[in-house]
């Protein structure tokens, strides 16, 4: 990304930078309403929205568009910060850029959420920026919770039905040459070789049952009926159900080792 000439018609190779003693100068001024100072600091920080943005490469978003919406979390954070906390600035700034990003993804996914959910959702994102403000740091769940009157389980729960899907495809690791994705750590026990192996097992063993046997395990298991309610609609009595159903079972047990 630092490599892009041009970025919403910003020249990348000739932002600014800002030492430490400059940034706290400016925020100090912005915080007394200088104007002038607000737009130097903001200019000077375009490189964190460059470095935040390249997290969200590969998942076909406009770039340009994810700048633009960084700039916004950008400003909030020149707004926000508060200098006596002595923090560097771009401890705060970082997640606030991010935030807005993730945000404005949200709000532009495919997936629908209910709007009590999202709404509930907003509540936290505002009480999160505002808690950050505040301390400088990212506050717990039970703190957001205690903040808006909720349970921790509603404020998880609201945040992370928003939360922006992720590919499983998504590299999590590269040594330059191969790489894990999401899916390689991803695992199925329902679905796997050993299981679909048994499956085939337990339905040759089935098939060499006799008719009356299958039909037995089929209302018992399949149908859920009671031994006295499958003796009544095959025709025999519940001692011998209990004792075909007993010996169905075990040849199965037995084909299957």
């Amino acid at each position: 990304m630092l490599g892009k000439v041009e970025i919403c018609g910003v020249n990348t190779s000739k932002l600014p930078v800002l030492t430490g003693a400059e940034t706290a100068e400016l925020l100090r001024r912005s915080r007394q309403g200088d104007k002038a100072a607000r737009e130097k600091l903001i200019a000077g920080n375009l490189r964190l929205v460059l470095s935040v943005i390249q997290k969200f490469t590969g998942r076909g978003e406009n770039m340009d568009d994810l700048f633009q919406v960084g700039c916004i979390g950008l400003m909030k954070a020149v707004d926000n910060f508060d200098v006596a906390l002595g923090v560097k600035f771009s401890t705060y700034g970082v997640p606030m850029i991010v935030g807005e990003i993730r945000r404005y993804l949200r709000d532009n996914s495919a997936i629908r959420v209910s709007r009590s959910i999202r709404d509930t959702a907003y509540r936290v994102m505002q009480a999160r920026e505002q808690l950050m403000s505040e301390t400088q740091r990212e506050p717990t769940a039970e703190e957001l919770a205690a903040r808006l009157g909720l349970s921790r389980q509603e404020v998880v729960y609201a945040m992370d039905a928003i939360a922006e899907p992720v590919s499983l495809f998504e590299p999590l690791y590269t040594d330059g040459e191969e790489s894990v994705c999401i899916m390689d750590q991803v695992g199925d026990e329902r679905n796997n070789d050993e299981a679909w192996l048994q499956q085939i097992a337990l339905t040759d063993a089935i098939a060499g049952l006799e008719p009356r046997e299958k039909r037995i395990l089929a209302l018992r298991y399949l149908s859920g009926r009671t031994q006295m309610e499958v003796a009544a609609e095959i025709g025999i009595s519940q001692a011998q159900v209990s004792r075909l159903e007993k010996g169905a079972i075990n040849r199965i047990k037995k084909m299957m080792q």
